[in-house]
C-alpha cells in the first residue's frame, strides 16, 4: 500500500466532491475539474474527507496497486487545491520591444518576430501582464502571471509561452519562469579580448 495513498483528503469549506465509481468530481470557488481514477483504485467519501483505498478484486502486481492507489490520490489532492485556492505559474519576458498584450481571452506576445505570436487561454485560465522598472529600455521587462484550477493545463501553458522564445544565454533575452536562472555565457567581444591577452 503507498504511503501516499493512504492519507486522506480533507475538503476545505466550500468544496465538493461527487464520486460515481471511477468518476471523481470535485467543485469549489475557483473552478470544477473531474477525473477518472485508475483500475484498481476505489475513491469514498466520509462527511467532508475522501478516502482513496485499493481495490484488491483486481489481480495486479503489488507494485501496480501501490503505484495507482498513490497516483490517485495526488491527483484528487491537487484537484481539490485548485479548486479552492488555484494554482499560478508567473513568466519573465525582456528585451527591447517584447511586450504582452491582453485581449480577452487571447494572449499576444510581441518578440522580434515578423508578427507577434498569439495563444488562446484555455476556458478557467486568467492572465495578467505588467512592466517591471528598470534602468532603460534596453532591460525592459515584463512580467506574466496565468492563475487557473487546473495545474496540469497551468504548466503546459507556461511551458508553451516560454518556448516560443526561450531566454538566450548571452543577454538573457526572451522568456523564463519568475526566478529562473540563467547562465549566461560571454559574448563574441568578450571572448576576443580574453583571447587577446592570453586569458589573463
Amino acid at each position: 500500500m503507498s504511503r501516499v495513498g493512504k492519507a486522506p483528503i480533507s475538503l476545505p469549506a466550500g468544496v465538493t466532491c461527487d464520486i460515481a465509481g471511477r468518476e471523481v468530481n470535485v467543485a469549489g470557488p475557483k473552478g470544477k475539474l473531474s477525473i477518472t481514477v485508475p483500475e484498481g483504485v476505489k475513491v469514498g467519501k466520509d462527511g467532508s474527507t475522501v478516502k482513496v483505498e485499493i481495490d484488491r478484486s483486481l489481480r495486479l502486481k503489488e507494485r501496480d496497486f501501490s503505484a495507482r492507489h498513490g497516483l490517485a490520490r495526488s491527483l484528487i489532492a491537487g484537484m481539490v487545491e485548485g479548486v479552492s485556492r488555484g494554482y499560478e505559474r508567473k513568466l519573465e519576458m525582456m528585451g527591447a520591444g517584447f511586450r504582452p498584450t491582453i485581449k480577452g481571452t487571447q494572449l499576444s506576445l510581441t518578440l522580434g518576430f515578423s508578427h507577434p505570436v498569439a495563444f488562446d487561454l484555455p476556458e478557467g485560465v486568467k492572465v495578467a501582464a505588467v512592466k517591471i522598472e528598470t534602468g532603460g529600455r534596453s532591460e525592459e521587462r515584463h512580467l506574466i502571471t496565468l492563475t487557473g484550477c487546473n495545474q496540469a493545463e497551468l504548466g503546459e501553458l507556461a511551458a508553451k509561452i516560454r518556448k516560443v522564445r526561450t531566454a538566450d544565454v548571452y543577454k538573457g533575452k526572451g522568456i523564463r519562469y519568475e526566478g529562473e536562472f540563467i547562465k549566461k555565457k560571454p559574448g563574441k567581444a568578450a571572448a576576443t579580448a580574453t583571447a587577446g591577452t592570453g586569458g589573463k
